[in-house]
């Protein structure tokens, strides 16, 4: 694992763990615990702080170029560290349909922070992973040195950087769920589990593909499989973004529950998933339960 990177924001890690009493869990005998992630830095909260750090480091400086749709929370944590840092940032949106168009809320905030935008069609933007695509690409770009990132910060790096938040669960939990998008904190959080804990991760797309891509970073980023964890399918709810009334209302109401504003697209699937999981008896009684909260509204 690489060394944490010295950066002058002033990160909170360890990240706050707090235990909570739900109607969803305690007459089912299960603890669950809330690791408060989304306290890390209020730019770079949970694991875009924890994916982003080890990349930084490796960037040295230069410009960062990435990868993401027109809501990515990834885009926006890059723009806020290089507002920060001070090194420019390159964002590559998937879809050339949105170029020309007003900015939503989230890419008006990038753009904000200083991130140029780029539109990719959307055969384009499925070429992301190529090198020989982004060899093409580089030259054509503002920033042709410029330190590539993947989609959802997801590499081996920062699948190396999410084991820490593994190590900062030994002793407190037996299963630790996070809400996966490309799958680099499930496969970093599992690998820094001890013996005996296990990882789930609860997909936000659908599709199908997460396994396999999880698989591939723990062999780039520790030689092999690391830890114990699976997949909890079948509480995408239709697909990125996609937030039915039925997930609207759960969140409002573990909102009003517990004080925590619960971000929508990712952390409340994730709280959704382990309520029913655990009506369905998926974990045994005394159950330590620790939700990852990866990041606020």
């Amino acid at each position: 694992m690489p060394p944490t990177p010295h950066l002058p924001l002033n990160p909170t890690l360890p990240s706050p763990l707090t235990e909570v009493t739900d109607p969803h869990f305690t007459p089912h005998k299960i603890r669950l615990l809330l690791k408060r992630d989304d306290l890390i830095h209020p730019d770079l909260p949970g694991n875009k702080w924890r994916k982003l750090a080890p990349n930084l480091q490796a960037a040295a400086g230069r410009p960062l170029l990435t990868f993401g749709g027109a809501y990515s929370n990834h885009l926006r944590a890059t723009a806020a560290a290089g507002r920060l840092l001070g090194f420019p940032t390159l964002g590559l949106v998937r879809g050339d349909e949105l170029a020309g168009r007003p900015l939503n809320d989230s890419l008006a905030r990038c753009a904000a922070d200083g991130m140029r935008l780029r539109f990719l069609s959307r055969s384009d933007y499925r070429r992301r992973a190529d090198p020989a695509f982004l060899a093409e690409l580089l030259p054509t770009t503002p920033f042709p040195e410029a330190y590539v990132v993947p989609e959802g910060g997801s590499n081996a790096l920062a699948a190396q950087g999410c084991t820490a938040l593994g190590h900062e669960l030994h002793g407190v939990a037996d299963v630790a769920a996070v809400a996966c998008g490309t799958g680099g904190t499930l496969a970093g959080l599992a690998a820094g589990l001890a013996p005996g804990q296990r990882a789930l991760g609860v997909p936000v797309l659908k599709g199908g593909f997460l396994e396999k891509d999880v698989r591939a970073l723990q062999d780039q980023a520790f030689g092999g499989p690391a830890g114990s964890w699976s997949l909890a399918d079948g509480f995408h709810f239709g697909g990125y973004a996609r937030t039915p009334p039925e997930l609207l209302d759960f969140a409002a109401a573990f909102e009003a529950r517990h004080g925590l504003p619960v971000e929508r697209l990712y952390v409340a699937k994730l709280l959704y998933a382990l309520s029913e999981l655990t009506a369905r008896g998926a974990f045994p009684p005394g159950t330590r339960l620790v939700a990852v909260i990866t990041g606020h509204p």
